[in-house]
């Protein structure tokens, strides 16, 4: 049997798993806080954030990765990255969020932290600097808000969303207040926001977008929903609802379209600077990095299905189209 390097789990608080524990004595740990569920998606995460750690001298059997899944559970988090503390893990690591890399930022001071966050570090209290971020943490910040490109491309394929648009969001998120505020004094009575907090809210949440005469949609690049891409996929499908996501599985399951970094790239760097701070660097040092790559998908099948023909300056900056 393979060793295990990961512990799924949905309880706030765990013990430490045995083989890590056996493991702690040879090999470092890095401990991973996780805000979403253990879906398809995040072991592809995973897989790439272990080739990161190879590029820095880690391969498999050479470090043990100590995984917590809060599942959506924001509040979760805190008691999950204490228990990563007391588990003395070598380095932490958060995926996704800003509230992921506070809770572990609140819960150490000490052990090195690297994060992956969508908003500005230094705003946020997590940093000094971009370039000298200070103390026990660094990462990569993807900055992006809604009405960005993904409402721009939306827009140029659907210029009628423009008069009536929705945006789902994940209200459990903490940040989703702030984001639905900003939409809705820039949008005003032409956005309908549509709420998702658990998988049973999807098809009600698109019956009313259906209902309300939304004729476009922006899905909220975040954990939960970004992990359910398939699910959104098929239902934006079934209601004939023209829509953009930020992770290219949307496009690929069926979605019209998405834009946004190259997550793979992000994650396998998340791991290089993991890696280098194991090898003895200082996260201090190390400069919070942004992304440089961006994907673009137009699934041509369904635009077809739509009724939709696809403007050839779309076409043409599409890093891939999915016939």
């Amino acid at each position: 049997m393979r060793r295990r390097d990961f512990v799924a789990t949905t309880s706030a608080l765990i013990a430490w798993p045995v083989t890590a524990r056996a493991q702690r004595a040879t090999v470092p740990v890095v401990g991973v806080l996780a805000p979403g569920p253990a879906s398809s998606s995040m072991q592809n995460v995973l897989r790439v954030f272990r080739e990161g750690l190879k590029e820095s001298g880690f391969a498999e059997g050479h470090v043990a990765i100590d995984i917590r899944w809060a599942e959506g559970h924001y509040d979760r988090l805190p008691a999950m990255a204490a228990d990563l503390v007391s588990g003395k893990a070598d380095v932490i690591v958060t995926l996704a969020g800003t509230v992921t890399a506070l809770a572990a930022k609140a819960a150490t001071n000490k052990i090195p932290i690297v994060f992956l966050i969508g908003a500005d570090p230094v705003e946020a209290g997590l940093v000094t600097s971009f370039g000298r971020p200070g103390g026990n943490i660094t990462g990569i910040t993807v900055i992006s808000m809604f009405g960005g490109k993904p409402t721009e491309i939306l827009f140029e394929m659907v210029p009628e969303a423009a008069v009536r648009m929705g945006l789902l969001v994940n209200p459990s998120n903490p940040l989703a207040e702030s984001l639905v505020k900003a939409s809705l004094a820039q949008l005003g009575s032409r956005l309908i926001v549509v709420n998702a907090r658990t998988e049973s809210d999807f098809e009600p949440a698109f019956a009313t977008l259906v209902k309300e005469g939304a004729r476009g949609l922006v899905v909220w690049e975040e954990p939960f929903l970004d992990s359910r891409a398939d699910q959104l996929a098929a239902l934006a499908i079934r209601f004939a609802m023209p829509s953009i996501h930020g992770v290219r599985n949307f496009a690929v399951a069926g979605g019209l379209m998405s834009y946004g970094v190259a997550f793979a790239d992000l994650y396998r760097q998340i791991g290089v600077y993991a890696g280098r701070i194991l090898k003895g660097e200082r996260p201090a040092d190390l400069p919070v990095l942004r992304p440089t790559k961006f994907e673009f998908v137009i699934n041509l099948k369904t635009a077809k299905a739509l009724g939709l023909t696809v403007p050839p300056t779309l076409l043409v900056r599409a890093d891939e189209v999915i016939e």
